[in-house]
């Protein structure tokens, strides 16, 4: 009587542990710091946990960095053809999901935004063109790396979007400059991986400058 209690008690333990009991696995929480590959600047990092009101996020799946850089890479050599949208990361809370996704691909004349303003989006002076607002960010930059073969003449141009999934954030320039750090912080990962001369023109950290819209 008293080993079947002990065993019953034993396997209560694992199912906490493991499951919550309930069937499902437990999501192991994770700092800002870990999504996306670890390419969050401390800044950034704290960008993150500010927009989604959270210091805990779900487990991120890795290689993330890698795999896009090296499918821009191939995108850059099908010269002539409209690239596909490539996903490095997906951050969100233990129990709120995937809360906004951050992708990348090449962009042609027509992707470019210019100063105005576009759908809740505010204009910045950063890489080629930068915009954020509540829902969405975009950074726009040109890479010449001896990786990308002819991109001395022909610049390799990759457009990061940051967008979430429903957001409620106030169109607040703390909040536009919070969403532009996580995108500019993550799209700085990504030239460096690609070997951007001078970064592709972004700086170590992000500068705010609004353009008149």
């Amino acid at each position: 009587m008293g080993w079947a209690f002990k065993r019953a008690a034993g396997g209560v333990a694992v199912c906490l542990l493991a499951t919550a009991c309930g069937g499902e696995p437990e999501r192991e929480r994770v700092t800002a710091a870990e999504q996306c590959d670890d390419t969050l600047s401390p800044g950034a990092a704290r960008a993150l946990e500010t927009v989604l009101g959270t210091k805990e996020f779900s487990h991120a799946s890795r290689g993330g960095l890698e795999r896009v850089t090296a499918e821009l890479a191939a995108d850059y050599e099908r010269a002539g053809r409209r690239t596909p949208t490539h996903s490095l990361c997906s951050p969100g809370r233990p129990r709120g999901g995937h809360e906004l996704a951050i992708d990348f691909r090449l962009y042609g004349d027509d992707d470019l935004l210019g100063d105005g303003r576009y759908a809740g989006l505010h204009p910045y002076d950063m890489g080629v063109e930068g915009h954020s607002g509540p829902g969405k960010a975009y950074l726009f930059v040109e890479c010449v790396s001896p990786r990308l073969e002819g991109s001395g003449s022909r610049h390799a141009r990759i457009k990061g979007t940051l967008t979430y999934n429903w957001s409620k954030l106030p169109d607040t320039v703390p909040v536009r400059e919070a969403n532009l750090t996580v995108l500019h912080s993550v799209t700085l990962a990504v030239v460096r991986q690609l070997g951007c001369e001078g970064d592709a023109g972004l700086a170590e950290k992000p500068v705010f400058r609004a353009l008149p819209e």
